[in-house]
């Protein structure tokens, strides 16, 4: 019951956070003209545009990455019985920048970025299953090493991409980029990426009682009727989707993804039935959160990979000794 109320609690936490954030801005929005906005009422037609064309998506946008994220982290994590594992461990960061700078070194269209990073964040997954599966042996182990293989030749790519990129124009991009941002997020973009984002956590979330069964070995797994290759598969396919699906319209945002789960673990308890859902939740949480302090904070907007990476390396050495306990 506990477990339970806290899930109703952070999803209480989510609206009330996304509702803030409608207001808030450089263009602040009075909270009665959210509320009219958000019931059909009639307010200026600027507070119109800028909620619905702008915060609107970029909060849906947030709410969508960080979820993506903290789900596919506590997944990766349960899988491989490894409290260090990112959703970044099979590649797919490292495939999705290397996507998204070739895309702009060849093209000035938005459209066709996203649809880069999409493209080879999913071939640098395939290529490490594919390595996995190839040389067979312990498929955890050599899930890793494959990712190890696939992140280091897809940053090599991307180191060229970069070196033959132009300085003055192609190269700010790309290395703006590679920070992690929502400032190009649009309605169409996260209309794209919804449907794939909330059925790849859907299904991580209907795979919680195998990842349990996994995290206690494969024997035990096969006694209880689960097929470990085909679960893993199943799972390895969703938060792969779900991962690169957010990263294609944020760019590369690191430590939602590893720091999450261990707050889940802390507050839920290791059940993957409740933690990989509050997880999510958490996520969606605390990417509302940074990207509110990467526009509030400074006059000029931070990226959203700074500000996690400033306020997650400290928060996670602080919750480090109780995290390896509950771990």
């Amino acid at each position: 019951m506990r477990k339970i109320f806290i899930i109703i609690a952070a999803v209480a936490g989510v609206v009330v956070i996304a509702s803030c954030s409608l207001g808030l801005g450089r263009f602040p929005v009075p909270f009665a003209d959210v509320v009219a906005a958000l019931t059909g009422g009639d307010i200026p037609e600027a507070c119109r545009t800028v909620l619905f064309q702008i915060r609107l998506p970029r909060i849906a946008a947030a709410i969508l990455v960080g979820a993506a994220m903290a789900a596919a982290g506590a997944s990766y994590q349960s899988m491989f019985v490894n409290p260090l594992v990112s959703p970044g461990i099979l590649g797919v960061l490292a495939g999705a920048g290397f996507g998204a700078a070739f895309g702009m070194l060849i093209s000035d269209s938005w459209f066709c970025v996203q649809v880069m990073a999409f493209g080879f964040g999913l071939l640098a997954a395939s290529v490490s299953v594919c390595i996995a599966r190839f040389y067979g042996g312990d498929r955890v182990l050599m899930l890793i090493l494959g990712g190890i293989i696939t992140s280091s030749m897809f940053t090599a790519l991307l180191s060229a991409v970069k070196y033959l990129a132009d300085p003055a124009d192609e190269l700010p991009a790309i290395t703006y980029w590679l920070m992690g941002s929502l400032t190009m997020v649009d309605p169409g973009s996260v209309a794209a990426v919804s449907p794939m984002i909330i059925a790849g956590v859907i299904v991580m979330c209907l795979c919680a009682g195998r990842l349990n069964l996994l995290s206690m070995g494969d024997d035990e797994a096969r006694t209880m009727g689960v097929n470990p290759r085909r679960s893993r598969l199943l799972i390895v396919i969703a938060a792969t989707v779900t991962c690169v699906a957010a990263v294609s319209i944020s760019g590369i945002i690191g430590w939602i993804g590893l720091l999450t789960p261990h707050i889940g673990r802390m507050l839920i308890g290791p059940d993957n039935r409740f933690l990989i859902p509050f997880s999510a939740l958490t996520g969606a949480i605390l990417l509302l959160l940074a990207d509110n302090l990467s526009r509030l904070f400074l006059p000029v907007e931070l990226p959203l990979g700074i500000t996690t990476s400033l306020f997650g390396i400290p928060f996670f050495a602080f919750c480090l000794k109780r995290a390896r306990r509950k771990w």
